[in-house]
């Protein structure tokens, strides 16, 4: 057990001004304050991590994310724009982490414990691999965008040399698991893991993303009731909301479908 507090667990948050279906996302408005913003808000209440790294490219039209990163009181680490498992690796050993969570800034409202909980059944396994509860693995039940990934910071090294795919290189996910058709790249290397959603909120049908204008609305409304009535509110609040006071109709318009 003391080998395992000794080593680091380090949130990586990927964040770019550049995104080609929403440019300048990161900087967008939620209830008074920039999405990235909210996001920061929200995983410093999260208690199993050592360090909170905000990875952005090093580019001029980025630096407003580092300012950013700085005023929340977050690491910033600036690397490759397009290459992700490379801005992953470097952001890995400035910040000396034995363990990457990875939470991507599309993802509005990330809650705190369940990226604790997916922390916790990955350390207490014994042996490297990769963890998510960020969406849907093997029927989890979990919404789209809540959770996060963990992986260890050494199988990113292994596939940081293995993998030269360009798609790989962009999609950090895709050298360890294709959430699309639900398999591992490689179990016999990364073995694949996961969590059972509570029941209070499987809700595999909510998707929490903020990719698409359409999204940013629906984010944007969602910060603009729950916000002002609990700034730390839970996936809960967000279900309530959803299933009583927004919409359902949209969903399709929502999720990108």
């Amino acid at each position: 057990m003391s080998e395992l507090i000794k080593k680091r667990v380090v949130l990586i948050i990927q964040a770019r001004m550049g995104s080609s279906r929403l440019p300048g996302k990161s900087m967008m408005d939620l209830a008074g304050a920039s999405l990235v913003g909210r996001i920061l808000e929200r995983v410093k209440r999260c208690q199993r991590l050592d360090e909170i790294v905000l990875a952005i490219p090093d580019t001029p039209k980025d630096r407003v994310l580092a300012q950013l990163g700085q005023a929340y009181g977050v690491s910033v680490f600036a690397g490759s724009e397009n290459d992700l498992v490379e801005r992953y690796y470097q952001a890995a050993l400035f910040s000396h982490a034995d363990y990457i969570v990875r939470l991507p800034a599309d993802n509005a409202t990330p809650e705190p414990s369940e990226i604790d909980r997916i922390v916790d059944h990955h350390l207490s396994l014994d042996r490297p691999g990769f963890s998510s509860n960020l969406t849907v693995i093997n029927d989890s039940g979990y919404p789209d965008g809540i959770g996060a990934e963990i992986f260890d910071a050494s199988l990113l090294a292994d596939a940081r040399a293995r993998h030269t795919d360009a798609r790989q290189r962009e999609h950090v996910h895709l050298n360890f698991f294709d959430y699309t058709v639900q398999q591992p790249v490689d179990a016999a290397w990364c073995p694949i893991s996961t969590v059972v959603c509570p029941p209070e909120f499987r809700r595999p049908d909510l998707v929490l993303d903020v990719n698409t204008p359409a999204q940013y609305e629906f984010m944007r409304q969602l910060y603009a009731y729950l916000y002002p009535r609990n700034a730390n509110f839970h996936i809960t609040d967000t279900i309530r909301w959803f299933d009583d006071v927004y919409s359902p109709g949209l969903l399709d318009d929502v999720a990108g479908r």
